[in-house]
């Protein structure tokens, strides 16, 4: 049987009273954070364009656009909100599976919300839960092959979205295999962009979620799909990855085993792999009272992996053409630690990338391949080295990064990066979103939630 139908029937039959508590509290988690990014990011290059098109589409008024109060047809309405997600590069990440599974789930979830209506709290809550748990484990099966990264995809899953979707719409087991193969047939994504630095790196999950709601709503009609979409003689492992794939890890522990559980939640607006070195970097500046000027020479060893996807083009990396280029910079992200002692929203925009004290340290650092740091099943780490013009030395490596299932972020650090997202909120709004998503499951209405994400 193919795993496709296997996830259909754990959709279709798990509810809110199978969740294990630690599940329920790390979707809330998730989708706190997921809210404040959503609004942190509305006004973002590439956005505001999305934004420009979809409000001149029009149509019918289904989802709102988080923070603007206007509506627009759902898979629309998701598209935007999960780019303005995606757009700070500050949302979840899997560490093992190398897949944002919030900004799919979340952004599916409200739309279908808010178009539905009445849907409680406790539903939000276990479509969420199950939209990120597959999108996990449909990446963490790739591991046996190579690297998405280095075979070209880049993966935010239309599957999760068509399955959450249809979960909110209350779809039998069937019409849920449906949608599932809908949302095969447009299937795509890749990791050229963040070479490039194009903005596309921050609109894919919003290609995802509205293909994937349109997938469940044309299931809900009738519509059918391939069936064997993931396993089959032409599906996904077979031609995505020449069929390398674990099958174990696609339905191991089903309905008992929650991948959201290994989900870390970011410090720091950049992509996950840069977080072990800025880690460092504020561990060695912040010790030993290291400043800009002080430094003659700095080092960076990371793997192979982080190398390829974070340091290169190492001139790109070491100067940003862009915002894409900085947050997806080993060289940008450790230089700004270095410079700032921090490394917070505000050093990531637009106008950040010309900054010239991090500029004058970037292109300073020095980039080691070191393979022994390889973990294997989680980001890599990184090591520093730190020479001063006075002679010192200073070392310093990080294995388990703030926001790790080792050192995780909490409800309360998650409402202070909230509170820093969310700036654009009234103070009240932004008081009243906190209280309602930690009591998320008493919520009988979802939709209540939205007009407290509005900043007119």
């Amino acid at each position: 049987m193919d795993a496709t139908f296997e996830f259909a029937r754990n959709f279709s039959g798990i509810n809110y009273e199978h969740l294990p508590a630690e599940v329920v509290e790390a979707t809330k988690k998730q989708i706190l954070d997921l809210m404040g990014i959503t609004v942190g990011g509305m006004f973002e290059q590439g956005i505001r364009e999305l934004a420009e098109l979809i409000l001149d589409w029009g149509g019918k008024e289904e989802s709102s656009i988080i923070g603007t109060g206007k509506k627009v047809p759902a898979p629309n309405a998701a598209q935007i909100n999960a780019s303005m997600a995606h757009a700070l590069d500050f949302d979840d990440v899997h560490e093992t599976a190398i897949i944002h599974p919030g900004v799919i789930a979340i952004p599916t979830s409200l739309a279908i919300a808010e178009r539905t209506g009445n849907l409680s709290g406790k539903e939000f809550i276990t479509a969420v839960a199950l939209g990120v748990d597959m999108m996990c484990r449909l990446a963490l099966a790739t591991m046996p092959g190579e690297s998405p990264f280095k075979t070209g995809w880049h993966l935010t899953s239309i599957y999760g979205a068509a399955a959450t979707a249809a979960k909110l719409l209350r779809l039998d087991e069937a019409r849920i295999v449906h949608a599932i193969g809908i949302a095969y047939h447009q299937c795509g994504g890749n990791g050229q962009c963040v070479i490039d630095g194009g903005l596309t790196k921050r609109l894919g999950p919003g290609f995802s979620v509205k293909g994937g709601i349109t997938a469940a709503l044309m299931a809900q009609k009738g519509v059918t799909g391939a069936r064997n979409c993931l396993e089959g003689e032409m599906g996904l492992y077979k031609v995505y990855f020449r069929g390398k794939y674990d099958r174990g890890a696609l339905t191991r522990n089903f309905g008992k085993s929650f991948e959201g559980l290994n989900v870390a939640i970011k410090p720091y607006p950049c992509c996950r792999g840069i977080h072990p070195a800025i880690d460092a970097a504020l561990a060695l500046v912040n010790e030993h009272d290291i400043t800009p000027e002080k430094i003659e020479s700095i080092k960076v060893y990371v793997t192979e992996d982080i190398r390829f996807l974070l340091c290169s083009p190492l001139e790109a990396k070491r100067n940003p053409r862009n915002q894409v280029d900085a947050q997806f910079s080993v060289p940008w992200g450790v230089a700004t630690a270095i410079a700032k002692k921090r490394a917070v929203l505000s050093d990531f925009n637009e106008d950040a990338i010309f900054d010239k004290t991090v500029l004058e340290i970037s292109n300073k650092l020095l980039i080691e391949v070191d393979n022994s740091l390889k973990t294997g099943d989680k980001v890599n780490p990184a090591r520093i080295e730190v020479r001063t013009k006075g002679g010192a030395a200073f070392v310093k490596e990080v294995i388990s990064p703030l926001g790790s299932i080792e050192a995780p972020m909490s409800f309360d650090d998650c409402t202070k990066k909230f509170r820093d997202c969310a700036r654009r909120l009234s103070k009240d709004n932004v008081d009243k979103v906190i209280d309602k998503v930690s009591a998320l499951e008493k919520l009988s209405d979802i939709g209540e939630l939205i007009p407290l994400l509005t900043t007119e």
